[in-house]
């Protein structure tokens, strides 16, 4: 099995690439040493800065760099074990059935129907005459 593009292993590689060394690069990207010698041994994440300024370096996109960090995070969660533990445990999301259509509900004889409809905006004024409250008012479209 062919081993995983990660953003070290690409940045390794480009680095042998340019005859670079971490602290060279560190003083074209405006990093610190420590951050670039981080981020080629795989110990630190590429960051939305990072990857901006070593997309300009290397003349690719940021999002080239931004997405083999996000596929290093996601096959870095996949294997935690806890987290898969967890994820088995999760049910998916199901959605409500939907209403048929055609079918509406009758008022029942007793009941009064809606004064409301759809078009119908009920506004709010801060206070009503007696300033006992907020008062609605019903404009009808």
């Amino acid at each position: 099995m062919p081993k995983l593009q990660t953003p070290a292993t690409v940045l390794q590689s480009l680095m042998d690439e340019y005859q670079l060394n971490p602290f060279s690069l560190s003083k074209e990207l405006h990093l610190s040493n420590s951050a670039v010698r981080l981020l080629v041994i795989g110990k630190a994440n590429i960051s939305v800065s990072t990857a901006l300024r070593l997309a300009k370096f290397f003349g690719q996109t940021p999002d080239y760099w931004l997405d083999l960090q996000r596929e290093e995070d996601i096959n870095e969660a996949s294997r935690d074990k806890e987290l898969q533990d967890i994820l088995k445990a999760i049910p998916k999301a199901k959605k409500p059935a939907a209403p048929k259509e055609g079918i509406t509900e009758k008022p029942n004889k007793k009941q009064k129907p809606s004064v409301l409809s759809k078009k119908t905006t009920i506004t709010t004024s801060a206070h009503s005459a007696k300033n006992k409250g907020p008062k609605k008012v019903v404009k009808k479209k």
